[in-house]
């Protein structure tokens, strides 16, 4: 008897269970000496000597799972492709933003006395003066540009210019709010269109997961829904989302937030929902009912994942691909581990990964 085919999304046109890490800010300063300033982000021969060296060190300590294929190039990588740093488009709507040697940038809420977007004004900033800048130095050294930077989300900006009290709005003015976010999503748009014109891509600063797809994906940071109600995400984000997903294949959400499960029923209202990061403590089987032909991209949790042995870390893999129930709609990362953890937990993420490949190969 042979098995019965599994789903696939041709549109994304992976390989079966593709796996990426991401190491923190704090794991570089400590093991490749990177400082994480502002010169880190945007002086060009910076830009590019540092991705080449994080290349490097990724293929000594991690080339066998193929990780730093790039050590000997120098690329025009605009974004720190390596980082999970979102900056640059709170910057440009206003923010105030602070470097530190062994962290990512912080974003330090600009608390308006109101919501008012003026969706041009972020392209007039100093910031996105400075962006392109970079981006015309690098293109001109090198002919061409490589990469992306991460670029928040609709409600995440919100937070950032808004601060907590655009929950109060949220109830007190939600039409006033709603036509707000509709600005601040027509400003992303805009400049996701301007980052992803230049390079081809537009995502792998939000998960790096996305680069072993065949097409770029948009991937719509969602980190503050974890503190709302799903009434309230149907009302001020699913339409952004419905909207995106219908100009821009692949789409997909990004919920690092552990209750991903919460908001099932109502990410199944996305008409074409091709991806979605479900955070650690998700229920993965939960959320594969509502979305049976979303790709699934479960994410571990790098604190606890640095207290664990080989073993436990092969074991939590197994289960919850096996809760996702689709090898071909399933994706396993881990974003931000700091520098407390080994390689050796770090390569019992991509063995055990490979050992699932191995399996379902047989099988299928």
């Amino acid at each position: 008897m042979t098995a019965k085919p599994m789903l696939k999304n041709e549109l994304l046109g992976n390989d079966m269970l593709p796996v990426e890490i991401v190491l923190h800010p704090s794991w570089w300063h400590a093991h490749a000496g990177i400082s994480f300033d502002e010169d880190f982000f945007y002086h060009p021969a910076k830009r590019v000597e540092s991705e080449r060296r994080m290349e490097a060190v990724l293929h000594e300590r991690f080339g066998r799972y193929g990780l730093g294929a790039d050590r000997d190039r120098d690329l025009p990588i605009i974004g720190a492709v390596h980082n999970a740093a979102g900056y640059l488009v709170s910057e440009m709507f206003g923010c105030e933003i602070r470097y530190r040697a062994e962290a990512p940038p912080d974003i330090v809420p600009a608390n308006l006395e109101r919501l008012d977007i003026d969706p041009e004004a972020p392209f007039r900033s100093p910031a996105f003066k400075r962006f392109e800048r970079l981006r015309d130095t690098l293109k001109t050294r090198h002919g061409y540009v490589l990469g992306d930077i991460g670029w928040a989300g609709v409600l995440n900006l919100a937070l950032d210019l808004r601060g907590q009290e655009l929950f109060l709005d949220m109830a007190d003015a939600p039409e006033q709010v709603a036509a707000e976010f509709r600005k601040i999503a027509s400003a992303i748009e805009r400049f996701v269109a301007c980052v992803e014109s230049e390079t081809g891509s537009s995502s792998i600063s939000v998960n790096r997961n996305v680069r072993h797809f065949r097409r770029p994906v948009r991937l719509h940071s969602e980190c503050s829904n974890t503190m709302i109600s799903a009434e309230d995400y149907e009302r001020f984000v699913l339409p952004v989302d419905v909207a995106w997903s219908q100009r821009h294949r692949p789409f997909g959400i990004h919920h690092c937030g552990k209750d991903p499960h919460r908001f099932a029923a109502s990410y199944a209202k996305v008409p074409h929902l091709d991806f979605l990061d479900v955070g650690w403590g998700g229920d993965v089987a939960q959320v594969r009912e509502h979305l049976p032909h979303t790709f699934l991209n479960i994410r571990l949790d790098p604190v606890s994942i640095t207290r664990q042995t080989p073993e436990e870390i092969r074991t939590t893999i197994i289960r919850l691909v096996g809760q996702s129930a689709n090898p071909w709609l399933t994706g396993v990362c881990c974003i931000n581990m700091d520098n407390t953890v080994t390689d050796a937990q770090v390569t019992a993420i991509f063995e055990s990964v490979a050992e699932l490949r191995r399996q379902f190969a047989a099988i299928s």
